[in-house]
C-alpha cells in the first residue's frame, strides 16, 4: 500500500518536530502552509515534509483542506488527515495494513481530545480522517467534514489507532463565527453546523441567540443524533442560566435528560444547576443518578466534567452540609484518586477531618 499524511498549517513552527516524528511512517508527507510568517516552513522541509504555500482568501477551511488533498498523488491508495497539533501513535501504518480490506474506503478510530494535568484523557471520541484517496473531498467552510463523492461507503472501526491532540490554546477562533453563519447561508438545512452555530453563539455571551439557534437545530428534520439534541438541551439551559431564568434552565436540562438518559453529562449539568441554588439534596439525586451510568460513550459531545472529579467533590460538599462527614471524606476521596493536586480539594479534606478528629476526643 501507498500511504500518504497531509495536512493544512500556519505558524506551528513548535509542532513541527513531534508531527514528523508522528508521521514519519508515510511513504510521503504533503502539507500545505496558508501564511506561516515563522519558520514552520523551513523546518518542515528540512524534515522531508513537500510543502506547498498559498493564501487563501476569503479563508475557508474545505478550500484549504482540499488543495491540501489534491496535493497527495492521485496513486496513492490511503490518505491520513492529520493536523500539526494532532500526533498519531507508533505503529499506525503496520496496523492501517492489517485492518484494511478489499472494499474500505474510510477508516474509524481512537481519538483524544483533550487531556488532564496528569496526561489522562479528558475527552475521547472515534474520528475519521483516514480514508482512500480518489472518492473524497472536503466540504463546509469550518467544521469541515470529508463527503464521500461515490455509493456505498464503507467503514472499518478501530481502537487499535490513536491519535493525540495536543491544541495551541493561543490561536484565535475569531473567524469560526461568520464561518458558520457562512456554512448555514449555504446549507440551512445543514443541521450538524447549526448546533454549532448555536453552541458558538454561546461562547460569545449571545444568549438568546443562541437560545434560538438551537432551537432551530432541535425542530430540524434531519437533527436526529439524541447525544447532539441533548448537547443542544443543554446549551439552552446554559443561556437560560446566564439570563437568571432558572426555571427554564431546569426544564432544558429535564429534556436534555429525557433525550439522553444514558449520558452522564445532564444529570450533572442539572447537579451543577441545584449547587448553584443550593439544593443540596438536589445535588445528591443527580450526582447518584449520573454515578450509575459507568461507560462513556465515545463521542465529542461528552463533557470533561462527567468523568473527572467533579461528581465526588459535589457529593463530598453536599455531605458536608449534611454533617455526614464520614461519607464527605468517602467523595473527598474518590475525588483525589482522579485529581490528586486539587489544593481547594485537599483543604476541604484537612476541615472535614479537623471536624471528626474533634467529634471523636
Amino acid at each position: 500500500m501507498k500511504i500518504c499524511v497531509y495536512a493544512i498549517c500556519k505558524n506551528e513552527e513548535k509542532f513541527v518536530d513531534r508531527w514528523m516524528d508522528s508521521v514519519s511512517e508515510a511513504d510521503n508527507i504533503y502539507v500545505l502552509d496558508t501564511g506561516s510568517t515563522d519558520k514552520t516552513v523551513e523546518k518542515l522541509r528540512q524534515r522531508g515534509a513537500i510543502v506547498k504555500k498559498e493564501l487563501i482568501t476569503p479563508w475557508r477551511f474545505d478550500v484549504a483542506r482540499n488543495i491540501s488533498l489534491n496535493m497527495v498523488p492521485i496513486d496513492t491508495d490511503i490518505c491520513v488527515c492529520l493536523d500539526l497539533d494532532e500526533v498519531i501513535e507508533k505503529g499506525w501504518r503496520r496496523k492501517i495494513e492489517e485492518i484494511w480490506k478489499e472494499g474500505t474506503t474510510r477508516l474509524r478510530y481512537n481519538y483524544n481530545w483533550s487531556f488532564d494535568e496528569y496526561n489522562n484523557p479528558l475527552i475521547n471520541f472515534y474520528i475519521e480522517k483516514i480514508h482512500k484517496r480518489n472518492c473524497y473531498k472536503w466540504t463546509h467552510p469550518v467544521h469541515e467534514v470529508l463527503t464521500y463523492l461515490d455509493e456505498n461507503e464503507k467503514f472499518i472501526t478501530t481502537d487499535e489507532i490513536t491519535v493525540n491532540h495536543y491544541p495551541d490554546n493561543t490561536k484565535s477562533r475569531s473567524s469560526y463565527l461568520p464561518l458558520l453563519e457562512l456554512s448555514i447561508k449555504e446549507d440551512p438545512n445543514d443541521d450538524r453546523n447549526m448546533h454549532y452555530l448555536g453552541r458558538e453563539y454561546m461562547y460569545y455571551g449571545k444568549w438568546n441567540k443562541a437560545i434560538d439557534t438551537l432551537i432551530r437545530h432541535l425542530n430540524m428534520p434531519k437533527a436526529t443524533w439524541k447525544d447532539e439534541r441533548c448537547a443542544s438541551m443543554r446549551f439552552i439551559s446554559r443561556c437560560y442560566i446566564n439570563l437568571n431564568r432558572y426555571d427554564e434552565a431546569k426544564m432544558w436540562l429535564d429534556k436534555a435528560i429525557l433525550e439522553a438518559p444514558y449520558l452522564r453529562d445532564p444529570f450533572v449539568e442539572r447537579a451543577i444547576l441545584e449547587y448553584r441554588l443550593e439544593n443540596y439534596d438536589g445535588v445528591k439525586k443527580y450526582c447518584l443518578e449520573a454515578l450509575k451510568l459507568e461507560k462513556n460513550t465515545k463521542t465529542y459531545i461528552n463533557e470533561p466534567f462527567s468523568y473527572d472529579h467533579t461528581i465526588y467533590d459535589l457529593l463530598s460538599i453536599c455531605y458536608y452540609y449534611d454533617k455526614n462527614y464520614e461519607l464527605s471524606i468517602k467523595y473527598i476521596d474518590k475525588a483525589l484518586e482522579i485529581s490528586p493536586n486539587e489544593e481547594r480539594i485537599k483543604e476541604n479534606k484537612k476541615i472535614i477531618e479537623n471536624i471528626i478528629s474533634n467529634n471523636q476526643l
